[in-house]
């Protein structure tokens, strides 16, 4: 049973369901129906499909995740992100509007929640590491950027082509004579009424009296007041035959479940982008997740938020829809509602299910203008400019990341960039790691401590060599070691004991126990003794497996300290004898100053 429960968390949280809690779910998920309605429109006409799919990708995925997730209030459906994706992949197969291109959409979401489920059953979650937090902040202020100057010719009435900003851009601008007044008024109107309600609305509604919990869904109710002034305005004018865009009639009713159809080409050209849609939409739902969870001191496990994404991915492809992940907008409406079970979900599956069947006749005059500005909105306040530049005082590299990330995603388009953002921060990150930092450590006088003489007011004798490494040892920094305790004792003619500090060591692989066989040989040699100490339990227990420890010609100390009194008393003895003029830093955290 516990382990039915590991896949299946329902079975878990479904026992202490009670009259309160659906209460609780139940208000949440008519504060996320409200607001979900026309982002899911907004979000299909951004990855080029009709509007009714993103209702569909927002009904029966939901459903699927309130069985399978682990989250308490993720809220999955369509987002910006993986809308943009969405376009970029299939758009290199068919063209907007035709059934082949819907088709390869739903091969995608079909594809994607595969790859999903198969990463979770096999524990995979950890390759969601492989993308760093500059990379997710540059890709995704890229993106936003990249989104919202695509939504600008909905904004202007204009035709416009190209999946980057400059092929956007330039579009737009050979174009601008042919801008449709009613259609700039209405989108710009409908953004600048959708920022102020994002912005003031709340505070107006408090200052005039309302309850916070009234002014909260009012506030989250704009977009949904937009949708419906525009609409009425559509109609009543005839604005569809001024050359103002419409929806049209959007079909009633829900889509019967099938099973995309198969086409071997079609499903391996797909499979890369399907793989990247998956990280991607995990990386985004799983960082929500985490962060809403830990603020009830709840917990989530990323494997199984990886089979519960998957099978909402397989829910919407059945279902007619696109990829999906978890939103961050409508996840953090949904914990702020109340929402104390996945089940909020399957509540607003159903709310969801009864807008298609019964209201979608009343969005024939909506102006596509309005949807636009529910986007720009939307995707603008995942823009985050500053992030940029607190990256680049912390870290050159990571910057050098972020910059690449984002300039490729713009000018290159979404696929290149995240791929880019990747490659560069595993390169980064190798080449880190391939010159590790390296102290040479002397006694803090008066004490059993070692630190940086370079830092530090300490002691060091002559004939020993003290070295901290501040890595573990692998192939990419093994030969960087070598060369940098053979530089050392080349400088130093008096010394008889290299002792190699392990501290924060916590794995030696097999290229690197190569390198420390052949330091100790040349060493050996060179009539230097070669020392381990402070090694962690686990990195021993590999080494005794090994040959090495039995041709090491020093010894292997559980601590420094035991090391310098065995193999240098005479300093051991200076060092104590001695007190310190000043503390070696402070009793506060120093740092990196050790």
């Amino acid at each position: 049973m516990i382990r039915l429960q590991r896949y299946l968390p329902i079975l878990a949280w479904g026992k202490q369901y009670d009259k309160e809690t659906a209460t609780s779910d139940l208000v949440a998920a008519i504060i996320v129906t409200i607001m979900l309605i026309p982002q899911s429109l907004a979000y299909a006409l951004l990855a080029g499909l009709p509007p009714e799919v993103g209702l569909y990708a927002s009904i029966l995925p939901l459903v699927a995740y309130t069985i399978f997730g682990t989250s308490r209030a993720l809220a999955v459906g369509p987002v910006a992100v993986v809308s943009l994706l969405t376009a970029s992949a299939v758009g290199e197969f068919a063209q907007q509007g035709t059934p082949e291109y819907l088709g390869a959409a739903i091969v995608l979401a079909f594809l994607s929640g595969l790859m999903l489920v198969a990463m979770g059953l096999f524990r995979l979650g950890f390759l969601a590491s492989l993308l760093s937090h500059p990379v997710i902040s540059g890709f995704i202020t890229a993106s936003g950027l990249l989104i919202a100057s695509s939504q600008l010719k909905h904004i202007l009435g204009v035709p416009a082509q190209g999946h980057t900003l400059y092929d956007i851009l330039v579009s737009i601008g050979g174009n601008l004579a042919e801008i449709n007044w009613i259609t700039f008024a209405i989108g710009g109107s409908a953004t600048v009424f959708l920022f102020w309600v994002r912005k003031g609305l709340k505070k107006l509604l408090l200052s005039l009296g309302f309850k916070p919990f009234l002014a909260d869904i009012l506030t989250k109710a704009g977009p949904v007041a937009a949708v419906a002034v525009t609409t009425l305005i559509a109609a009543f004018f005839d604005l569809g035959a001024k050359g103002v865009r419409i929806v049209g009639d959007i079909p009633s009713g829900l889509p019967m479940p099938q099973l995309p159809s198969f086409d071997s080409e079609l499903w391996l050209a797909l499979a890369g982008p399907a793989l990247l849609i998956s990280v991607i939409g995990f990386v985004e739902s799983v960082s929500v997740a985490q962060t809403l969870a830990a603020k009830k001191r709840q917990r989530i496990e990323p494997d199984q938020e990886l089979i519960g994404l998957g099978a909402s991915n397989i829910a919407s492809a059945i279902s007619g829809g696109y990829p999906v992940t978890g939103g961050f907008a409508r996840s953090v409406v949904n914990f702020d509602a109340g929402a104390a079970t996945p089940a909020a979900g399957a509540f607003t599956a159903v709310g969801i299910a009864l807008a298609t069947l019964f209201l979608t006749p009343l969005l024939t005059h909506l102006p596509q203008a309005t949807l636009a500005a529910t986007i720009i909105v939307a995707v603008l306040s995942l823009v985050d400019l500053g992030a940029v530049k607190r990256t680049f005082l912390y870290s050159k590299s990571d910057f050098a990341a972020m910059a690449a990330t984002i300039l490729i995603t713009l000018f290159f388009g979404v696929e290149q960039g995240v791929v880019s953002g990747v490659a560069l921060s595993i390169a980064l990150y190798l080449y880190r790691s391939s010159r590790p930092h390296m102290a040479i450590v002397g006694i803090v006088p008066g004490s059993e401590h070692f630190r940086n003489i370079d830092r530090h007011t300490v002691v060091t004798g002559e004939r020993v060599l003290s070295l901290r490494v501040d890595e573990s040892l692998f192939f990419a920094n093994s030969r960087f070691l070598e060369d940098r305790i053979y530089a050392l004792v080349a400088e130093r003619e008096n010394i008889e004991h290299v002792v190699l500090m392990c501290t924060a060591v916590n794995e030696i692989d097999a290229s690197a126990l190569e390198s420390l066989e052949e330091i100790n040989h040349r060493l050996s040699d060179s009539g230097v003794t070669f020392h381990l100490s402070e090694i962690k339990g686990p990195v021993m227990d590999r080494l005794k497996k090994t040959d090495f420890l039995k041709h090491l010609t020093g010894r292997i100390f559980l601590s420094q300290y035991e090391a310098l009194c065995t193999l240098d008393p005479e300093t051991t003895h200076i060092s104590e004898s001695r007190t310190p003029k000043k503390p070696a830093r402070s009793n506060m955290w120093s740092g990196p100053e050790i």
